[in-house]
């Protein structure tokens, strides 16, 4: 048994992946804004969720099989864009695509990736998705778009929830930067994390790729909150998923929906699906976890457009309690980015492979052997998830 094959959780894979990445990125990938509170909210609120066990069903032939977006899905679960997942690991965007096309679930690349859009496409066979910031050069942006056609992505996911940055103390605090500066502190990390320095060291790719050398104004990106704040779009709204659907010629899906009425706006706008995400507790502090609005989302578009799920799954248990109140598909971020820092390409699948494990031994105990018929019968009443009662 290899040591990756060890560890059974997602939490051993954290506790790992904080032992190889310098301070800095791990921070960056586990964190939130402000207090944290609904970063912390994500997770906890699941477990306010209890399943209704089922026994004396025949369980032999499942399946966690379904589709997202129309894509076959070897289980429903896609690997949420996350920035700077380069850092976690050197060429850290190609070993977890890798990984995820060989599991059978989507890939997204984030805007804000260390790898390049061409990167992943030359190191993948299969289409993958885009995830898209709206910036000020809108001309940029429509050269974005037309690089992500060219590499040939499936899907564009549009993130509606990031105008301006939410403040992260972590990173403020960390010094944030991309490459890193060589402070002290940081040649430090760098003397107890050699295996993590060695793979920098083997790689050309240290910066954000998809920008650097495309927008003008990129060629520092040494303080990311401050180019952010100069350059994200702060006016961006529903009339502009029009004309980036039409640009894409493709699926678009928009991210980072918590209300409602927004998701109502994003199907009338033209959405061939939503995420409801809060974009991992990274913005909004004080806002209700994802979990706690799936219902109400679902109840207002859930007929009308495909609700796929985002922020705080930790396990295959929270993938199955998602789709009970409605998502029919879900994503996972720090899960995957725990991964790839304890061990690579091998730690994201080994990730992959627990949250199937989780999702499968679980759906057997509910008493159901296909995952597409996972709903409300397989937990408690619903009422336990309304707002009011979290």
């Amino acid at each position: 048994m290899s040591a990756l094959d060890r560890l059974l959780t997602i939490d051993d894979l954290k506790r790992r992946a904080k032992r190889r990445v310098p301070k800095m990125f791990f921070d960056y990938a586990d964190s939130g804004a402000w207090t944290e509170g609904t970063y912390r909210a994500n997770e906890e609120d699941f477990g306010k969720i209890k399943f209704r066990q089922r026994v004396a069903v025949n369980l032999e032939n499942r399946s966690l099989a379904t589709t997202m977006l129309g894509q076959p899905v070897s289980m429903p679960v896609a690997l949420a864009p996350t920035g700077l997942t380069g850092m976690q690991i050197a060429d850290g965007e190609i070993k977890a695509a890798r990984a995820a096309e060989k599991f059978g679930v989507p890939f997204t690349l984030s805007t804000m990736s260390i790898c390049s859009i061409e990167d992943i496409a030359e190191n993948t066979e299969k289409p993958f998705w885009f995830q898209l910031y709206v910036m000020r050069d809108r001309k940029f942006i429509e050269r974005l778009i037309d690089r992500a056609k060219a590499a040939k992505c499936s899907a564009l996911v549009l993130t509606m929830d990031l105008q301006i940055l939410g403040q992260r103390h972590k990173d403020l605090r960390n010094g944030l930067s991309a490459p890193p500066k060589f402070t002290s502190r940081f040649v430090f990390e760098m003397a107890i994390k050699p295996r993590w320095a060695l793979g920098m060291l083997g790689t050309r790719r240290h910066t954000f790729h998809n920008i650097v050398g495309h927008v003008e104004s990129a060629g520092d990106l040494s303080s990311l909150s401050v180019w952010t704040n100069s350059q994200f779009d702060p006016t961006l709204n529903w009339k502009d998923v029009g004309w980036i659907k039409d640009r894409f010629g493709g699926p678009v899906i928009v991210k980072g929906i918590l209300d409602p009425e927004d998701a109502r706006l994003a199907v009338s706008a033209g959405a061939d699906a939503i995420i409801v995400s809060n974009h991992g507790g990274r913005q909004l502090d004080g806002a209700p976890s994802t979990i706690q609005v799936l219902p109400e989302i679902v109840d207002a578009v859930g007929d009308r457009t495909e609700v796929l799920f985002d922020s705080g799954i930790r396990s295959g248990q929270d993938v199955l309690k998602a789709l009970a109140l409605g998502a029919k598909g879900t994503f996972i971020g720090r899960a995957f980015l725990y991964g790839l820092g304890a061990g690579g390409e091998a730690g994201v699948a080994r990730a992959l492979s627990i949250i199937r494990n989780e999702t499968d031994t679980t759906m057997a105990l509910l008493g159901e052997r296909d995952v597409r018929n996972i709903g409300p019968h397989n937990i408690y009443s619903n009422d336990l998830v309304r707002r009011q009662e979290f």
